[in-house]
Parts: structure tokens; sequence; C-alpha cells
């Protein structure tokens, strides 16, 4: 698997390109990666959160793990430090800072994501757009209550937590009239799982929204179902930054799918 990730980001590298925007044709491509890609989140907010996620990296507590997906690839069993969860589940804070600038331009009255983990990755989407309702979801309560007890610490008040398995609550809150206009995908990482919730995303939500895919190149599974993902009929546009892959509907954009060095 080492050498899988290895070779595919090597790849990357000697593939992205577009950095500062510099040889795109596409507006929408070029403004987005001028006013979002390259911009500066509020400095207060990364504070804050790389403060909590201090605070987790240092927390040697052992809590049992209900791995309801996939599981993990770089922690075993089910007893588990908060410390070990935080250094390997929790986003990194360069993408915890696209995050929070995607959810600024894009993230409107409702943010959905699927796996809130410690909570950082919630955390930066809702610092990012304050006007927002961020839904998350989690498998393990018992790493759920963790995240929770970080956004009382936070003082963020527009996070609303759910608890059990994505293929049982996704359906339920689309069935509510939840409708969002940004997705972050970071859990279940298994092919056939990635493409059924990307599919029961696509067919409920409008052009306008955009689902954000964590961990593209985790595995050969998860590298296929991007490969499949780009050649859906209804996806325009696709970003790959390697770590994370965008997905966009938008009709006026034609196909185009492109690597961005990130």
């Amino acid at each position: 698997m080492f050498l899988f990730r290895l070779n595919k980001f090597l790849t990357y590298k000697m593939f992205s390109r577009h950095k500062r925007g510099h040889g795109i044709h596409s507006p929408f491509l070029y403004d987005l990666i001028r006013s979002v890609f390259r911009n500066k989140t509020e400095t207060h907010v990364v504070l804050m959160v790389e403060r909590i996620r201090k605070r987790n990296r240092n927390d040697k507590r052992w809590i049992k793990i209900e791995d309801i997906g996939s599981g993990s690839l770089s922690m075993a069993g089910k007893i588990r430090r908060v410390s070990d969860i935080s250094k390997y589940s929790s986003v990194p804070k360069k993408y915890g800072i696209l995050l929070s600038n995607l959810a600024m331009a894009f993230g409107k009255e409702t943010i959905l994501e699927l796996g809130t983990s410690l909570g950082i990755s919630t955390l930066y989407l809702a610092l990012g757009s304050r006007e927002s309702t961020v839904h998350t979801i989690e498998g393990c309560e018992a790493v759920g209550e963790i995240a929770g007890r970080n956004f009382l610490y936070a003082g963020v008040e527009n996070i609303v937590q759910h608890f059990g398995s994505f293929d049982d609550l996704l359906p339920e809150i689309i069935k509510s009239g939840i409708n969002p206009s940004l997705v972050f995908i970071d859990g279940n990482h298994r092919r056939e799982a990635v493409l059924r919730y990307v599919g029961l995303l696509a067919d409920y939500v409008d052009e306008e929204t955009v689902i954000v895919l964590d961990d593209i190149y985790l595995s050969p599974g998860m590298a296929s179902a991007w490969e499949e993902i780009k050649r859906r009929v209804d996806v325009t546009l696709t970003i790959d930054i390697y770590r994370m892959g965008l997905i966009f509907f938008r009709k006026s954009l034609g196909k185009l799918d492109v690597v961005v060095r990130y």
C-alpha cells in the first residue's frame, strides 16, 4: 500500500500545475484557485482549531472504537489513544484551511460532513461559514463525544452532530429536506461505499453543490472510485490536489479534469 501511495504522490508532483492559476482558460477555475486555494483563512480561526488539535495530541486517554466503515490503515485494534486518533485521523492544518475557505465560498445555508472524528475538519468548516449549519455524521460515539467537547471549548454553535452509519443516516438526511451546498466525505474509505454516497448525493443536490472527497489515493479502491466519479456524466469539473478531490456539477463549466498543485 505504501508503494502504491508513493507512486501516486510522485505522479501528482510530476503532472500537477496551475498552482497560482496561471495557464487556466476557465474563468471559474482561475477565480477558484486565486480566491479559495490561495486565500488566507482568518488567523484567529486557525489558532483556535490548532490549539484544540494540540490538546487532542496531548490526550493520552484510551477509548473504545467502533469502526462502522473500513477502519484505519494506520491504527489497529479497538482500543486507541486519543492522541493517536488526532495524529492519524484529523485533517492536516493545510487542508483544514482549504476546507474553511471552501465553506466561506460555497457553504451557504447548509454543509454536510461524513466523518466527524475529533471534529478538527468540522471546526474549520463551521468557522469558515458561521452563517451555515454544519451537519456532521460520526459512527463512533466515543470519538464523537470528544468532538462535541471540542466544539464547546471553541464556542461554536452552528454544528449539529449525528451518530450512526452513513448508510443509515444519509438517506434520512436527504429525506428530511436538508440540502447541502458543500459536502465533505471523510469516512468509510471503501470503493463501493464512496461511489454509493456520491451517487446518492448527486441524485439529490443541485448543480451548485460542491463535494470534497478526502483520501482519494489512500488505496487502489479509493483511486478506482475517484476515476469512476470523474467519468460520471453529471460531473463537469473535478480538481485533484492529491489528498482530496473536488467534484462540481455545474453544467456551464463543460467537462474538465485538472490536477492542481496545492
